[in-house]
């Protein structure tokens, strides 16, 4: 498809995007455990247009996020999906981790995106086991890019962004879990650290042989996904980064070469992004 005399080098008939993002957190409007730039993280993912369709698109903020409608833009994004499909999940939140008490995880843990609606108490997050889920019965060939700028760990401040990275402190997009499900994470120890829908975050990027689908992660799974003010907006450091590096790269830059192009744009921060995929998709252009 051409746009502006430009062919783009998607195929409009095959390409779906689900975009997901959360600055407001339940209660609706202030005093929830809110967010800034996360919003702002979505109009950088569709401003960098040459990566999407717009006709397939779909698009979830705020109080629209909720666990059940992210998991039926999830059930849309993957319906009907054939080889040689591309289809992007991108999410901008708050992320978390909770003990996996029924036993069916090796590790006993699941690692969590948080909805608007979001409660520990009643079990409504999206875990990788719902994700695992969904992804799981994808047929053969069809590209899939998740990309999730969320914390995996760490405590989370409310401290209101600056104008000055050196001079600030950058707000961080984890949600603690209530006292006895942090003991559980804290205190038992043969509970090994998995990132989400990876079952290694060890190392920046992963060789994941006959895996269904590529994952750009913002940060390890002991790290925190930071947002900060950049060019007078608030926006989360690795959206930032990403979108940045595919723009100047036109979009002609293997997955390999755009990890390592964010890794260092990401040096000032303190996270490092992460990168799953099977050894040939790391040489592809993504999102093709």
């Amino acid at each position: 498809m051409k746009a502006n005399g430009r062919d783009w080098g998607w195929n409009e008939m095959s390409s779906k995007a689900l975009l997901v993002g959360i600055n407001d957190y339940y209660p609706r409007g202030p005093g929830g455990p809110d967010l800034e730039g996360c919003v702002n993280d979505v109009r950088d993912m569709i401003n960098t247009r040459f990566i999407f369709n717009f006709r397939k698109m779909k698009v979830l903020t705020n109080s629209r996020a909720t666990r059940d409608e992210i998991l039926k833009g999830l059930r849309w994004l993957t319906a009907e999906a054939k080889k040689g499909d591309t289809l992007v999940f991108y999410y901008s939140g708050h992320g978390s981790r909770v003990p996996d008490m029924d036993g069916d995880e090796p590790d006993r843990k699941d690692e969590i995106l948080c909805p608007h609606d979001m409660s520990f108490e009643e079990g409504i997050y999206v875990s990788d086991d719902d994700l695992r889920g969904i992804f799981s019965d994808l047929p053969e060939g069809v590209n899939l890019e998740v990309i999730i700028d969320a914390c995996h760990s760490g405590t989370i401040t409310r401290d209101l962004p600056g104008e000055d990275l050196a001079a600030t402190k950058p707000r961080v997009r984890y949600l603690e879990p209530p006292l006895d499900m942090g003991f559980y994470l804290d205190y038992w120890p043969e509970l090994p650290s998995r990132g989400l829908l990876r079952p290694d975050a060890t190392r920046e990027v992963a060789i994941a042989p006959g895996l269904n689908h590529v994952l750009w992660s913002a940060c390890r799974h002991n790290q925190t996904a930071q947002e900060i003010e950049m060019e007078r907006l608030v926006r989360g450091a690795f959206t930032y980064h990403f979108c940045k590096a595919l723009r100047r790269s036109d979009g002609k830059v293997s997955r390999m070469e755009l990890d390592s192009l964010i890794g260092v744009a990401m040096k000032r921060f303190n996270q490092i992004p992460q990168l799953e995929a099977s050894n040939k998709e790391l040489m592809d252009q993504p999102f093709r």
